[in-house]
């Protein structure tokens, strides 16, 4: 009290510059904490879990939570910690699967309807038909085509949100082919690649990333969308949808094998949309200056 009577301005000191950012941009610094948690556990699941997250133990079936059990049991006697840790691998591979996927083939067809103009009308086309089909019924359409694995829940879940990318990546690139750089570009004789390669992909850059977030976030929910419904990975195979479909029947009796794993899903789907939400806030130069 004494110092701030004598000296003013020490009242007033500014804010340390970690301050600083963690009040600009604390939805994308809490997304990433929880996300890290996450991808942790996912990555040291062989250490972390305490048992097999496949032994079955009738002995041991719906245990309470306890010292030996964290998360209890299901009704196999199955260690629900575990196969919680181990979930947490088919989740995150398959949100980063599709939204990689998703994001490559939208930037090709993107950048192929918005400077290629003749290609435009069937590409978009071809794009209103998938958006026409509710995207969960279209992936278990494709599902049911195919044998259930990883690889074909990610092929299924990435099928339908490629439309999403194209439109944005389309978009983008017919406002950009009109300004006077890209131009510019044409009239000196440069070669279409180069534009795209120089011009047009570093300022579609940010839009792009914010949107792999939430189609990162939509193929998480939808893969154990896919599996509570039976028709996404195998039933053995230990994942959050299919925790929380096996456990849907004794959510009379136990809620331990159904609560932990949808906790674990709402979290991980809340950090991955956080830090979308932290990447648009911080990469739009129009908030970045409200802020």
């Amino acid at each position: 009290m004494t110092e701030a009577i004598l000296n003013p301005g020490a009242a007033r000191r500014p804010p340390s510059p970690a301050l600083r950012l963690l009040r600009k941009h604390y939805t994308l610094i809490l997304g990433v904490l929880i996300l890290l948690v996450v991808v942790t556990a996912a990555l040291g699941a062989p250490w972390i879990a305490t048992h097999d997250p496949q032994a079955i133990n009738p002995i041991a079936r719906m245990k309470a939570p306890s010292a030996d059990h964290y998360f209890g049991t299901d009704a196999l006697g199955r260690d629900t910690f575990s196969r919680a840790v181990w979930g947490a691998r088919v989740s995150l591979v398959t949100g980063a699967s599709v939204a990689l996927l998703a994001t490559l083939l939208g930037v090709l067809l993107g950048l192929l309807a918005g400077f290629v103009r003749w290609t435009d009308g069937p590409i978009m086309r071809v794009m209103d038909g998938l958006m026409a089909i509710p995207g969960i019924l279209l992936a278990i359409a494709l599902m049911a085509l195919t044998k259930a694995s990883l690889t074909t829940v990610i092929v299924a879940i990435t099928v339908p949100e490629v439309p999403r990318m194209v439109r944005l990546v389309r978009a983008l690139s017919l406002s950009l082919r009109e300004r006077l750089y890209v131009e510019a570009a044409h009239a000196l004789g440069t070669r279409l690649r180069t534009i795209l390669w120089r011009h047009v992909l570093p300022n579609i850059l940010a839009p792009l990333l914010v949107q792999a977030t939430f189609i990162a976030a939509s193929a998480v929910l939808a893969e154990a969308a896919l599996s509570f419904l039976g028709v996404g990975v195998p039933p053995q195979v230990p994942s959050w949808g299919n925790m929380i479909s096996e456990g849907r029947n004794l959510i009379a009796i136990v809620f331990y094998p159904i609560v932990f794993p949808g906790l674990l899903l709402g979290l991980t789907v809340l950090a991955i949309n956080l830090l979308g939400d932290g990447l648009r806030d911080a990469l739009d130069p129009h908030v970045a200056r409200q802020l």
